[in-house]
């Protein structure tokens, strides 16, 4: 395979504002999907590598697990093991069994099924998750072990057939993301099915390229540059991912990766020394960068000061260099460490985090560092917060609808309603202490009319069966609270309009609550 160096300038391309917007700067508000120009990159050179090697009859399954292994095993195994010491001074015991769920998780290659479980991506729980950032790599690990099967098996029917079917399944995975992020937007973001078009759309150019070679286009290659620029600063995330809306950046990857050949602008551009050599490092500098955010952030309690934040950004690209320069480059020289040591070392790996992460669970984050009197205050991490909030009958998740409301959540017998997001559900249990209460409250989801939140796509329903249950049961009082401070002006326009809504119903008294004080501790 050719080496082209502006495949590895790409690759900065997208390390950069991944790292930029899980650091917290606004200006790389799309910076996410840094993400996806990663999975077309990795698409396109692994199905470019297998079908070079099948065409010269030398494909070995082995030798592509093998090269995988290389590539991927060391640099993540040592992120990992520097991160255990680093989680058991910083966290608390819960946290550190999530933590050692994690290691588990990553060592079996299926971290996106677990964070998908635990959080949203964009969730505030997720800053504090060191290793976030390891979902991507199990999609990419998922892809490397069935692609290569599919196509030993499906090669007999010819190269065209192949890149034929290759179309159709890209097809149907962008499809099932459309229909994904409406009715199942943690799902959709995390795992494989809705990202496997990514990674086709760069096997489809990898065939393609194999057959006509890279074509001279100043024009496209440069309306690919642009298109990933204007994902990466025009995004935020309200836009759900991935959609359609994923498919600008992902075809500005295919653009440049058909007609970006080496005399067009953008080839120049992304051939520049400074972006060669953060491309070389992408993937070491990515597996730091979430770790040492994340103990930033719980060794500051709060977000870190901006000076901070900017020497941890640094310190992901210093890291990454040496990770690079003394395990990836000597962990993928054969002559160094042959077959059988890539192999035992990384079976030997996956076994110790396995082992390490089924014992941080079992004892609840080894629990016993902790003294009596840290277990005592820590008692109050079990409340249960899911009766409190009525979870899942009066408090609805993210992907539930309001279908699922239980009949008791807007009873006949109480006048006044609760109606907002997870902070109007938390005031429920006290305000039930005074008088009987309805509750219709749902995660991420003020108390608005009229609001469409594509990351909480079921809100603009819930609100309007809300309010006409409101009008059905003619409620005298209706509470409306939510965490206001987490929604953009735009957002909280229309509250005016639904208070007077309100009123036209015949709610005789609208309580308006504004922010609970929230504790700020001192640095």
């Amino acid at each position: 395979m050719k080496y082209r160096s502006e495949i590895d300038g790409l690759r900065a391309l997208a390390v950069i504002p991944v790292i930029l917007f899980h650091a917290g700067f606004e200006i790389f508000s799309g910076g996410f999907v840094g993400v996806d120009v990663f999975f077309v990159i990795s698409g396109y050179l692994i199905t470019t590598m297998i079908i070079e090697d099948i065409d010269n009859k030398s494909f070995s399954i082995i030798e592509f697990y093998e090269r995988r292994a290389r590539r991927i095993l060391p640099a993540l195994f040592f992120v990992m093991f520097v991160c255990v010491p680093f989680a058991w001074i910083l966290m608390l015991p819960g946290q550190m069994k999530d933590f050692s769920q994690s290691l588990l998780a990553v060592s079996l290659f299926v971290s996106n099924i677990f964070f998908w479980q635990k959080s949203g991506y964009f969730d505030a729980t997720a800053e504090l998750k060191p290793l976030l950032h390891t979902w991507s790599l199990a999609v990419e690990e998922q892809y490397y072990v069935l692609f290569p099967i599919f196509l030993i098996l499906a090669w007999r029917l010819g190269k065209n057939k192949v890149l034929f079917i290759i179309v159709v399944m890209a097809a149907i995975s962008l499809l099932l993301s459309e229909w994904g992020w409406r009715n199942y937007a943690n799902a959709n973001f995390y795992l494989a099915p809705t990202r496997a078009w990514e990674l086709f759309a760069g096997s489809i150019a990898a065939f393609i390229t194999q057959k006509h070679g890279v074509k001279h286009n100043n024009l496209l290659a440069s309306l690919g540059l642009i298109a990933i620029l204007f994902s990466i600063f025009v995004y935020d995330e309200s836009i759900p991912f991935p959609s359609v809306y994923a498919v600008l950046p992902v075809l500005g990857v295919v653009l440049l990766v058909l007609y970006a050949d080496k005399e067009t602008f953008a080839a120049k551009l992304l051939s520049k020394k400074a972006f060669v050599g953060i491309g070389l490092i992408s993937y070491s500098a990515y597996l730091w960068h979430q770790p040492l955010l994340v103990f930033i952030r719980i060794k500051f309690v709060n977000e870190p000061p901006l000076f901070i934040t900017a020497l941890v950004v640094l310190s992901s690209f210093v890291l990454g260099y040496y990770s690079w320069k003394l395990i990836e480059t000597p962990f993928r020289n054969r002559n160094l460490i042959n077959k059988s040591k890539i192999f035992i070392l990384s079976f030997s790996g996956l076994v110790l985090f396995s082992v390490f992460g089924i014992i941080g669970n079992k004892t609840n984050g080894f629990q016993y560092r902790l003294d009596q009197w840290q277990l005592d205050i820590l008692q109050w991490e079990k409340y249960p917060r899911h009766l409190a909030y009525k979870e899942g009958d009066c408090f609805l998740g993210p992907e539930q609808n309001y279908r699922e409301f239980k009949s008791e959540c807007s009873s006949d017998e109480a006048s006044i309603l609760i109606w907002g997001d997870s902070h109007a559900a938390a005031l429920s249990s006290g305000w039930n202490k005074l008088h009987k209460l309805s509750q219709l409250t749902a995660s991420g989801c003020p108390p608005i009319i009229d609001l469409e939140i594509p990351s909480r796509p079921q809100c603009y329903k819930i609100n309007q069966h809300v309010v006409n249950k409101i009008s059905e049961r003619k409620y005298k009082t209706v509470v409306m609270h939510a965490y206001w401070t987490s929604y953009s002006e735009e957002q909280l326009k229309g509250l005016t309009s639904t208070v007077n809504q309100l009123r036209k119903s015949g709610v005789k008294e609208i309580v308006l609550i504004s922010g609970v004080p929230q504790y700020q501790p001192s640095l």
